[in-house]
């Protein structure tokens, strides 16, 4: 692995892959924007091409594999060939700007829509409704369907390559299906899919493996594979950081090109157990014990957050809202200029932002600093 280095603004070598330019990352955000047919929007385009100017690496929003899988209305559709000239117009907007592109892949399992679904249930590990979704009751999958999503993620790999994505994210957090399987909440499950700690990770480690097989055989060795996790729930039983942290130490053994956490705030400590002052991004950082790239994310709103987050010795920092707010944060930090702090109405035709996500935006409280 690259030894860290200082300066947020220079290049750094991924896993000793992909050269990017800086270590700032766009973090994956949906959009709501996409075409009715699954395509990505001309307004989604113009979106990631103007944030894509000052970041080394873009992370798309994700996108689903299956038809079972998808999460959003307005989510781009990844699954199959007809998709291919979609996905090669999001990689170009991308790679026009000088930042490499990473598409992020997913299934939605119990936190899809219902009316998305054929025949009007969504699937997970088990027939259990999450927190959020207490009229979705979802199907318990069968083996035949684990096995076809495991698949739906392999071929991923290919297909993001042949459209110009300079690797893939497998998409393991936020309670979407791979979570679903690892949480002992939503999987209670009583075959080789569920039940003990070693029988809940065997999903996601499936998929990794598949994906990591893929490309070997199709000889793709500088295309990177990353896995993005959440390292605790709240649910009871829910996930906990020692159950992560067993994951974690499987996972950084397999080969993966960079590990990615997912953390409302890259400061916070768990939210199990209050009386374990440790950062929980310190926590993961001692278990993965320098084997994998870590990208570090979680309320970066300022240059100095951004160099506290190096502190943690993580690879990369990835920037969410804030590149919502002002799309050209990195290049104003670099030239010591201040960003927008908030985001106005005013400004969503400067900002590119599609018509969905600012409605989203607007509508949805603390997803950005209070104005004053």
């Amino acid at each position: 692995m690259t030894k860290l280095n200082n300066d947020l603004f220079d290049e750094y070598k991924l896993n000793n892959k992909l050269l990017l330019r800086n270590r700032f990352v766009m973090a994956p955000m949906t959009t709501w924007s996409a075409n009715n047919d699954g395509t990505v929007s001309d307004d989604e385009l113009k979106y990631y091409e103007f944030r894509s100017s000052g970041v080394g690496m873009v992370i798309t929003a994700t996108t689903y594999m299956s038809s079972s899988g998808k999460g959003f209305s307005g989510q781009f559709y990844a699954g199959d060939e007809s998709m291919l000239p979609s996905l090669k117009r999001l990689s170009e907007a991308i790679h026009s700007q000088g930042a490499k592109a990473i598409l992020q892949v997913f299934h939605a399992g119990r936190k899809a829509n219902p009316s998305d679904m054929p025949d009007g249930k969504t699937l997970s590990a088990s027939p259990i409704a999450g927190k959020r979704e207490i009229d979705n009751t979802p199907r318990e999958m069968t083996i035949t369907e684990i096995q076809k999503t495991i698949n739906s993620f392999k071929t991923s790999v290919d297909r993001a390559y042949r459209a110009g994505f300079d690797g893939i994210e497998i998409h393991g957090a936020n309670t979407y299906l791979l979570q679903q399987f690892f949480s002992p909440h939503s999987n209670q499950r009583n075959d080789d899919w569920g039940g003990s700690l070693e029988k809940r990770m065997r999903f996601p480690l499936a998929i990794i493996k598949a994906c990591l097989v893929e490309r070997e055989e199709k000889n793709l060795e500088n295309f990177i594979i990353g896995y993005r996790f959440s390292p605790e729930e709240n649910s009871e039983p829910g996930i906990s950081l020692e159950d992560t942290v067993k994951f974690i130490d499987v996972i950084s053994d397999l080969d993966l090109d960079y590990l990615h956490i997912s953390l409302n705030d890259f400061e916070q400590t768990s939210i199990r157990n209050q009386k374990d002052t440790r950062r929980i991004i310190e926590f993961i950082q001692e278990t993965i014990k320098s084997r994998k790239p870590l990208i570090g994310v979680g309320s970066i709103y300022s240059i100095d957050a951004a160099k506290r987050l190096l502190d943690y010795n993580v690879d990369l920092v990835a920037l969410g809202r804030q590149l919502l707010i002002d799309g050209k944060t990195i290049e104003k930090w670099q030239n010591g200029e201040t960003p927008f702090s908030c985001y106005y109405s005013e400004r969503k035709n400067s900002e590119f932002i599609p018509d969905q996500l600012h409605d989203e935006i607007i509508n949805t409280e603390n997803w950005v600093p209070k104005k004053g």
